[in-house]
């Protein structure tokens, strides 16, 4: 027998766009939206479960198209001592705080294997719906090879289901692809250009050659239907991943003109992570765990960042929201659409980029990213006006209510009303 819970009591923003609409309501049926619009036009089954807004925003579940689950930045002394397999249950508290903070759907960008991804569909641990990447692909001294001036590699070991991903030449790139593919992977993660905490290259530096990013493409398209995400944050290697014919453009930190107008006319998105090189800095100043290399480049990195991705916006190239959640604390991922709003995009824009777009992006708008009928029953409640004070989001206990999957994982709602109906109870005794 169908099971049928109504939200209602709540501006409804279904993430297309539009409008807001007061007195909003979203009927759910098992794990699928069946109704959504204004209460009055819903036909409520007997017997349906109600959640009450408490006026707060109804929002579709957010994503997050660019997260490490499997790791937090923490001080180096600290990651070395720890034994290798701890980082999983690390991970379970990750996932758990990304849940809190609203997000059901996340892009994994390197770190999380097939085993992780599986837990969670089994319902082992709590966790978002995951596309992953497994391991990202690197040059030999690229970004994500950790080898350090004086020896010691700190790269993290591969294990099976996580092979390495340092490779050169265009033959070794195949057969990479093709073993991260046999690995479980969803897309194919790229290091176009070197990075900001990697020790030994510079986010201008360019990595791989068209051909070898081709190949990358050609692969991953050819054997498995599947798309290609690429760090790229100098302009030289944003444009030789956008002429390969990879997907999205993660970071983006030194767009110029002719990256920008590639983008366009290839389709590409691009995912800016503005809370990354803040964050390095935040970091770094609040509890020193950032390496000095990498928070140099930060503070060099900071403002061209925000002007980069400025002018894509204003150019109409599709952004998609991403933080590089593990670079900072999982469960701030909110503190992004702050950032893009900063940056010149309204509220309902950074919102559609944590939703429709995120979806589009990761090739999953028929079943998550906006509240239509037929799609996932993956909903979000606010307490707050997002619209009138996007930055509430980043303060999770303004998330009230989660529902991923028809699976009310997250409720502070009913919690409050228990709470309330106790206290009424306990005065009325007191009488």
């Amino acid at each position: 027998m169908a099971k049928f819970t109504l939200i209602y009591n709540g501006t409804l923003i279904d993430g297309n766009g539009g409008h807001p609409v007061t007195d909003g309501a979203v009927l759910l049926e098992d794990n699928r939206i069946a109704a959504v619009g204004p209460l009055a036009s819903i036909q409520i089954p007997d017997g349906a479960e109600r959640i009450d807004a408490e006026g707060g925003t109804i929002l579709p579940g957010l994503i997050d198209a660019h997260v490490h689950m499997m790791f937090e930045v923490r001080k180096l002394e600290a990651q070395l001592a720890d034994p290798f397999s701890l980082q999983f249950y690390y991970a379970e508290q990750y996932m758990r705080r990304t849940l809190d903070a609203g997000i059901t759907t996340v892009r994994d960008a390197g770190g999380t294997d097939l085993g992780v991804k599986t837990a969670v569909e089994r319902g082992l641990i709590e966790g978002p719906r995951m596309q992953i990447s497994i391991t990202p692909l690197t040059i030999t001294g690229g970004h994500g090879d950790s080898w350090t001036a004086s020896g010691v590699d700190l790269t993290t070991p591969s294990y099976p289901g996580s092979p390495s991903g340092v490779c050169d030449g265009v033959e070794q790139v195949r057969q990479k692809v093709r073993e991260i593919l046999r690995s479980g992977a969803d897309i194919i993660k790229v290091h176009a250009t070197g990075g900001v905490l990697s020790p030994t290259d510079h986010p201008e530096f360019t990595q791989f050659s068209y051909d070898e990013l081709r190949v990358m493409v050609e692969e991953a398209k050819f054997r498995r239907g599947l798309k290609v995400m690429a760090h790229a944050q100098g302009a030289e290697g944003i444009k030789n991943a956008v002429r390969a014919g990879i997907h999205s453009i993660e970071h983006g930190i030194y767009l110029d003109e002719e990256a920008i107008q590639l983008m366009l006319e290839h389709g590409t998105y691009l995912v800016p992570t503005l809370l990354a090189p803040l964050s390095v800095i935040e970091q770094a100043e609040a509890t020193g765990s950032m390496p000095e290399y990498g928070v140099k480049k930060a503070r060099e990195s900071f403002e061209a960042h925000r002007d980069s991705i400025a002018r894509a916006y204003r150019a109409g190239v599709k952004i998609a929201m991403g933080t590089d959640a593990g670079v900072m604390p999982h469960g701030t991922n909110l503190r992004e659409l702050g950032l893009m709003c900063d940056i010149g995009m309204t509220p309902m824009e950074s919102i559609v980029a944590t939703t429709k777009v995120a979806a589009e992006c990761m090739g999953w708008l028929d079943k998550v990213g906006t509240l239509e009928v037929g799609k996932l029953a993956d909903v979000v409640v606010a307490r707050t006006n997002v619209i009138e004070d996007i930055r509430s989001l980043e303060n999770t206990n303004n998330i009230a209510l989660v529902v991923k999957d028809g699976n009310v994982v997250k409720d502070i709602l009913s919690t409050s009303a228990k709470a309330q109906a106790d206290r009424e109870d306990e005065q009325a005794q007191l009488v």
